[in-house]
């Protein structure tokens, strides 16, 4: 008899219609020389300081840090769980093969590892590795399933993330809360959660911190065509004034007019944060929310799995492309791509860029019984994946310089000549403002000059798009596509996670929503303040440490090396706060170059190695995320240094 274990109750019976095992029993499905059971999400979990020994029972400071020798799993203490982790037992030692059909991502694969574990699983495992829950995809996955030991990395990456968890939260949430906590408030600490924190702590004191100052710009109107001065603001009224009177009675004189043909190519598919990003700014739903009915419609079989973080699909996906459009429910849209051979780009279609999964695209399934903001999901999902096979939308950009006696300006315009696949979203003709008269090189005449008194404006607020773009690249302001997706590996958290981490937040009342809005609380402050080891709240090194995670997972690094780094730095933060230690001030002159071990200097903008001369290129900037590195910072940037994370520092 072959087992299958399914995630969820609803997957399982997908599964069991397909394979014929037809018959309900209390608990599972069997029939066709299949038994086909389910988890409820996660029913095993790591054992809790107290099941380790009894004095880890109170929270006690001299108990810290808390570090188990070998770390063991529990089922979940609750009735139903429980009930079913016997089911499974059961089928399990009656089994001969077990197919693990859990969600096909890092947190299924130890969800159902756990399960395994625990039911002392000797039998050989197969794994259901999937994008889709259409009847095509089950039965093509039942047809090729892999081998279970494929996964052991996926399994090592996935433990340890969850051991770093407790490791960390466990260890850091007690420390604070013993030694800052007032009024019994738990100061909670975790390793995604607090720089999360802190980035948006941050951004908070600097709007609170911010002081407007005012700036001067002065533009001109010719032809009813805005010219705006080149060199930018001024800082001083004094200086505008003068350029104001020096070109007031002067004629504009165009200097040149240069039309350039340019593309904008289609919109990238969607992995989840892109979606969740693209969904909070269109709808303002919630990134939590998002994933929800992501979730959903995937188990309803529109869509394919929603927790990946790739905006490509593979090539052998290329022949199917066709097929899904002529099922999609836009039949005005997809008409005119299916006369023709349908469009292969590199921006779509990348092998390299493609892991476990692909981007989210539809599966052709008709979508009936969804809600409305379910279908608002669906359908940004799908005009996107329409989108992206129709041809770039042709611009014309047009730029203008003009000079007034020796003061130059500047006017820029874009006409759509060819919508493309701007159709697809109705954008398909340029407005009237955008068209700008032809102007000929050497052309002058009167205009009419003016001087803006504009104010400075503070950073904007987090909104949960722009929280999540932040997790997504540690902190770093990225609007680049393509950068971004280089530096998703120094990412922190993780797509599927930072949803729950940002509800976490508002749970605990340390950020608060007004509008679309994200605030810090007193409370959030308070916390983030009280922190000092820096570690626990970079969005930096957090990120690298997130990317260490993905190495294991690539087989790279040691489960072994990881765990040590983890106990060391456990350590090392109970004993500094314990003891009162703060960070002491650590000298340029005691740091050496992370590549080549020569002296770090300080320069004109940036700390840099003295091998200089003789090639080494380690440099740090002053500033980094608007925030000013110190020789403190530097050392722990050095510390966690390696050659990918100075690519995107």
């Amino acid at each position: 008899m072959k087992l299958c274990i399914a995630e969820k109750p609803s997957v399982a019976k997908d599964l069991a219609q397909v394979l014929g095992a037809k018959t309900r029993r209390d608990g599972y499905f069997e029939g066709n020389g299949y038994t086909v059971t389910w988890t409820f999400g996660h029913l095993c979990t790591l054992k809790e300081p107290n099941d380790y020994t009894e004095k880890w029972r109170a929270w006690n400071v001299h108990s810290l840090p808390m570090i188990p020798s070998k770390f063991g799993i529990k089922v979940m203490d609750n009735s139903g769980v429980k009930k079913q982790f016997r089911t499974i037992e059961t089928l399990v030692k009656k089994a001969t093969e077990i197919i693990n059909c859990g969600d096909a991502g890092q947190e299924g694969e130890l969800i159902q590892r756990w399960v395994l574990s625990k039911a002392k699983n000797t039998k050989p495992i197969k794994r259901l590795w999937i994008s889709s829950l259409t009847e095509e995809a089950i039965k093509d996955g039942f047809k090729n399933l892999r081998d279970g030991k494929e996964f052991n990395r996926l399994y090592a990456a996935g433990s340890c993330r969850a051991i770093g968890d407790w490791l960390l939260g466990l260890n850091a949430t007690r420390l604070y809360t013993i030694m800052f906590g007032t009024n019994r408030q738990v100061l909670s600490i975790g390793r995604v959660q607090t720089p999360t924190l802190a980035m948006i702590v941050e951004r908070q004191e600097a709007i609170d911190l911010f002081t407007p100052e005012n700036y001067w710009e002065i533009d001109t109107l010719y032809r009813n065509t805005v010219f705006s001065y080149e060199k930018g603001r001024f800082s001083k009224k004094e200086k505008a004034e003068k350029v104001l009177e020096d070109i007031t009675s002067k004629d504009l004189v165009i200097s040149s007019f240069k039309q350039k043909e340019g593309k904008e190519t289609p919109p990238q598919l969607y992995d989840l944060t892109s979606l969740q990003v693209a969904c909070n700014r269109k709808y303002g739903f919630s990134a939590e929310d998002t994933l929800k009915m992501t979730q959903s419609l995937y188990e309803k079989k529109l869509v394919t799995y929603p927790r990946v973080d790739t905006r490509y699909l593979p090539n052998d996906q290329y022949p199917k492309i066709k097929g899904i459009l002529t099922k999609l429910p836009f039949a005005k849209l997809t008409e005119p791509l299916l006369g023709k051979k349908i469009r292969k780009s590199s921006k779509v279609f990348n092998d390299k860029k493609v892991t476990d999964h692909h981007a989210i695209i539809p599966t052709g399934v008709n979508p009936s019984g969804i809600n409305l903001d379910e279908r608002k999901v669906y359908e940004t999902i799908t005009k996107t994946f329409i989108a992206a096979f129709y041809s770039d939308c042709i611009v014309s950009n047009t730029t203008v310089k003009a000079k007034v006696d020796k003061h130059p300006f500047k006017a820029t315009g874009k006409q759509i000549l060819d919508p493309g696949w701007r159709v697809v979203f109705g954008g398909t003709e340029s407005t009237e403002e955008d068209v700008m008269p032809v102007f000929e090189e050497g052309e002058n005449g009167e205009h009419q000059p003016q001087l803006l008194t504009k104010k400075t404006k503070p950073p904007a607020y987090y909104t949960e798009a722009s929280l999540l773009r932040a997790m997504e690249t540690a902190g770093k302001s990225v609007d680049n596509d393509e950068l971004r997706e280089l530096m998703k590996e120094n990412g922190i958290g993780r797509p599927s996670t930072r949803a729950n981490i940002i509800e976490t937040l508002f749970k605990r009342g340390y950020i608060k929503k007004e509008k679309k809005r994200i605030i810090a609380t007193d409370t959030g402050k308070k916390l983030i303040n009280l922190i000092h080891f820096d570690i626990l709240k970079s969005p930096a090194l957090t990120g690298q440490w997130e990317r260490k995670l993905r190495e294991i997972e690539k087989g790279e690094l040691s489960v072994n090396e990881f765990k040590s780094e983890l106990n060391k730095m456990v350590t090392r933060l109970v004993h500094e706060v314990k003891h009162g230690i703060r960070p002491k001030q650590v000298k340029l002159s005691e740091l050496s170059c992370p590549k080549c071990q020569g002296q770090m200097l300080a320069g004109r903008k940036a700390y840099g190695c003295s091998g200089y001369k003789t090639g080494c290129d380690f440099v740090i900037p002053f500033v980094v995320d608007n925030k000013k590195v110190d020789s403190n910072r530097l050392k722990e940037i050095i510390d966690n240094f390696d050659a990918k994370a100075v690519k995107t520092a």
